[in-house]
C-alpha cells in the first residue's frame, strides 16, 4: 500500500480498490483514515476524492445552472491539461479511464464536482461524520501530553505519576500529562491498554478512547479502542468504572449520548460505532470474544499465603510482560502473605519492598525491573 504516498490527484483514489471499498463500506482494514490524518495537505485530497464517490447518491439539489457549468468547465480544464502532460510525456491514457468501474464518467463526474462544490461553499457538509480519532481528542487537552507509542510486538508498562500503570498493546497510542494538575486525571488511548489505577476518591481517572469516556477512582480494566475496528470494549478486572459517550459526539439521534453505564467485576460494555449504541455484558465467560481475548494479567491471582517471594516476582513477570533480576540467593528463603490485588505495578512493588524490610528497593526502566535487597528480615 506504499504508492498511496506518491498519490497525487484525485483519479489516483478513485482507482484504488481499497480506497473505495473504505469509502462505500466502512472497511478500513489497509488503515486509510489514520494514513489521511497523517498529513493535513492529504487530508484535503482525500475529503475531495470520498466525495466524489459518495457523489452518486447525492440527492436532488438547487445549485443554479450557471454554478454547475462553472464546476463543470473547471473540471473539464484540470482533465485536459492532464491529458496534454501525459502525452507529452508518452506516459498511458489517464488511468481513470482505463478503470472499467469509471464507466459512465461524465455522469459521475457532473455528480462528483457538485458534491465538491456544494462541500466547498456551504457551512452544512453533506457528510455528517460522527468517528471521534485519536487526534481530535488529544487536541482538545491544552496539558502539553507526552505520547507513548508501542511499536513493538510485546506489550509495554507504562507508569504514571500518581502510581498509575498501564500496560500498552502492541500499535497502540497513550497521551497523558507528566503531572497530573487540578481535579481530575485525563488520558487519551488509542488502541488497547490494561489498566490500574491508583486510588483517589477527590481526583477521578478519566480513560478517552474514540467515542467513549470511561471515568474511575481506583480500579482496575481493560479497553480496546483501535480507530479501524468497529467496536470500542471496556472489560472491568476490580472496582468499579462507568462509561458513558464522549461530548465530541454531535449525532442527536444517538440512543448512547447521555447514557452512563455503571461497570462491575466481570462486566463488560461493547460500543457499537456504527450504531453509537452501548451493549452491556454482565458475564464476560458467555461471550466468546470476550472471554478469548483475556489476558494473563486479567485471569492471575494476587493473592498470596506464604507465597516465595521468588514465585511472586515470577507471577508478576508472567502478568505484566517485564523481567524482574533480583538477588535469587539473598531471597529464595523468604516468604510473603500479602494482598496485591486491585493495585498498580508500583504499588505492588512497594509493597513488596516493604515487607521483606527497609533494605529492600526497586527501579523500573521500561519493561526491566530491578530489585535490590540484602534479603528478607
Amino acid at each position: 500500500m506504499q504508492e498511496r504516498n506518491n498519490y497525487t490527484e484525485v483519479e489516483d483514489f478513485l482507482a484504488d480498490e481499497s480506497f473505495r471499498l473504505w469509502v462505500q463500506s466502512e472497511d478500513d482494514s489497509d488503515r486509510w483514515e489514520e494514513w489521511t490524518l497523517e498529513n493535513p495537505k492529504r487530508a484535503k485530497l482525500v475529503e475531495e476524492a470520498r466525495l466524489w464517490l459518495l457523489a452518486m447518491n447525492v440527492p436532488e439539489t438547487t445549485l443554479s445552472p450557471a454554478d454547475i457549468q462553472s464546476a463543470l468547465e473547471s473540471t473539464w480544464n484540470k482533465i485536459e491539461r492532464k491529458e496534454i502532460a501525459e502525452k507529452a510525456t508518452n506516459s498511458p491514457v489517464l488511468k481513470l479511464w482505463k478503470n472499467y468501474w469509471f464507466s459512465g464518467a461524465a455522469a459521475v463526474l457532473f455528480f462528483g464536482l457538485v458534491a465538491s462544490w456544494f462541500y466547498t461553499n456551504n457551512t452544512n457538509s453533506i457528510i455528517n461524520t460522527e468517528v471521534v480519532t485519536y487526534k481530535e481528542l488529544v487536541s482538545e487537552n491544552n496539558e502539553g501530553l507526552v505520547e507513548q507509542t508501542n511499536n513493538t510486538n510485546k506489550s509495554q508498562i507504562i507508569t504514571l505519576s500518581d502510581g498509575s500503570s498501564v500496560l500498552l498493546k502492541p500499535n497502540s497510542k497513550l497521551s497523558y500529562p507528566k503531572i497530573f494538575i487540578g481535579n481530575e486525571r485525563k488520558v487519551y488511548l488509542s488502541g488497547e491498554g490494561f489498566f490500574e489505577i491508583s486510588k483517589n476518591p477527590k481526583k477521578p481517572f478519566f480513560v478517552f478512547a474514540n467515542e467513549i469516556v470511561t471515568r474511575v477512582v481506583g480500579t482496575s480494566f481493560r479497553i480496546k479502542a483501535y480507530s479501524d475496528q468497529p467496536n470500542v470494549e471496556v472489560l472491568v478486572r476490580t472496582g468499579k468504572v462507568t462509561v458513558k459517550s464522549n461530548e465530541l459526539i454531535t449525532n442527536s439521534k444517538s440512543s448512547s449520548k447521555g447514557e452512563e453505564v455503571v461497570l462491575l467485576p466481570n462486566q463488560a460494555l461493547r460500543f457499537v460505532r456504527e450504531e453509537f449504541t452501548f451493549n452491556k455484558i454482565t458475564d464476560i465467560t458467555l461471550d466468546e470474544s470476550l472471554a478469548h481475548s483475556v489476558g494473563n494479567i486479567e485471569q492471575l491471582s494476587f493473592e498470596f499465603n506464604d507465597i516465595p517471594v521468588t514465585q511472586i516476582f515470577r507471577t508478576i513477570e508472567q502478568a505484566y510482560l517485564v523481567k524482574i533480576d533480583f538477588p535469587y540467593s539473598k531471597l529464595k528463603d523468604c516468604h510473603l502473605t500479602t494482598s496485591l490485588s486491585d493495585q498498580p505495578l508500583p504499588e505492588k512493588l512497594k509493597i513488596i519492598c516493604k515487607s521483606l524490610g527497609n533494605n529492600t528497593s526497586y527501579e523500573m526502566n521500561g519493561n526491566q525491573i530491578i530489585i535490590t535487597s540484602n534479603g528478607c528480615e
